[in-house]
């Protein structure tokens, strides 16, 4: 939706004009998945795809809500916030309202309208990017200075302990803390960061949205983190280990013995990906772009094989994207079971790649693949209208 367009939206249902904008970014991660909730480094980048929030201060004791494409106000009150965590449309705003309050912010009454083009239910976390601009928005209209970090942890508690979300700190992170033309090299267990430049020179990024309806993604999920516990568990008893992703290549070797059936696949996923993690960013420094995509395709074999997270819709686009000429690799990212893929792809060959990807898609799966033109950009922007 342009600029012009959502303004005239929120005026609209508002009967005002709006005064501000603030933007949270969506994400892909580079490389590192599955890996944030057993303290990996993961390399998230932050997208132009993002969630518009277009807002006015009210004073007023309550927040009303609008959202693109849907239709009614969702109204939630400041003196109320703990009673809002079953809504279907506004708790994850409620819950960071919620959490700002308990951290003793003001939360200042106020209209906001929500224009996320972060396709929903696709991996590139919209919801993230949707806590996100609503913590700077609620933060700016407190008059209250805020720092980033803070935010993205703010914004995973909501999800967590208010939506009822099981999520790792990556996405909120990334959202918050993206830099344009940078991926974000974080460790998960110690929120240390790096900003490494995502140099791809004649090559981009396309994201491919494999479309598939999303069910069960949740419980997957946390089958996924409990099996990896499991094992983590297990090999506590002879490493002194805080987090899997601490265990090398070497001493996994060694100490696989403990293991078995889908525990010892979960468990040689995450070893194996946060050593592509490291030798992925090493390889962008290098400004070895064939290895990189290399290592993309290795972590998609490895999340379809080890770590069972794929599905036929996925594989079936990441190995089309690997047939074609002028791509260097192509994976799935995000949780699984539907979402996207990424793949790296030489500029002048983009619009041939998605025709043709696109294509063979459809006649293999029976419906169509979306694809993004993305760009990396910063994660948090706030505007005066």
């Amino acid at each position: 939706m342009e600029r012009t367009e959502a303004m005239q939206f929120f005026k609209e249902i508002f009967n005002v004009e709006a005064e501000d904008l603030f933007t949270a970014a969506g994400r892909i991660n580079v490389i590192g998945e599955h890996v944030d909730y057993c303290g990996g480094k993961v390399f998230p980048a932050a997208l132009n795809l993002r969630c518009n929030v277009y807002g006015k201060k009210t004073g007023r004791k309550v927040i009303r809500m609008a959202f693109r494409g849907i239709d009614g106000v969702v109204e939630i009150e400041t003196d109320k916030l703990g009673s809002y965590k079953d809504l279907k449309i506004g708790n994850y705003q409620a819950g960071v309202a919620y959490f700002l309050q308990k951290k003793g912010v003001e939360i200042v009454g106020c209209d906001l309208f929500y224009d996320c083009t972060v396709p929903f239910g696709s991996g590139l976390s919209s919801s993230a990017a949707i806590e996100v601009a609503t913590a700077v928005a609620l933060s700016e209209y407190a008059g209250v200075k805020y720092d980033k970090v803070d935010l993205a942890l703010l914004s995973q508690k909501a999800e967590n302990e208010y939506a009822g979300v099981n999520c790792g700190i990556m996405d909120q992170f990334a959202s918050a803390m993206g830099k344009k033309d940078h991926a974000v090299l974080l460790d998960c267990a110690t929120l240390e960061y790096e900003y490494v430049p995502l140099k791809l020179g004649e090559y981009c990024l396309v994201v491919a949205n494999c479309n598939k309806p999303h069910n069960l993604v949740e419980s997957k999920y946390n089958v996924r983190r409990q099996e990896v516990e499991t094992a983590l568990k297990l090999i506590q008893s002879v490493l002194p280990v805080k987090h899997l992703a601490e265990v090398s290549p070497k001493q996994f070797a060694e100490v696989k013995y403990l293991l078995s059936g889908v525990v010892a696949k979960r468990a040689e996923h995450v070893v194996m990906e946060c050593d592509r993690v490291k030798r992925a960013v090493e390889a962008l420094k290098a400004g070895d772009l064939v290895e990189l995509g290399s290592l993309l395709n290795e972590s998609h074999y490895s999340l379809s094989t080890l770590y069972e997270v794929t599905g036929k819709e996925l594989d079936t686009l990441s190995a089309l994207a690997r047939k074609e000429s002028e791509c260097l690799g192509s994976r799935m990212i995000g949780a699984g079971f539907g979402g996207c893929t990424i793949s790296i792809v030489k500029k002048s060959a983009v619009d041939g790649f998605i025709r043709r990807v696109g294509k063979a898609y459809n006649d293999t799966i029976g419906y169509k693949a979306s694809f993004y033109e993305t760009s990396i950009e910063d994660g948090i922007t706030v505007e005066r209208l």
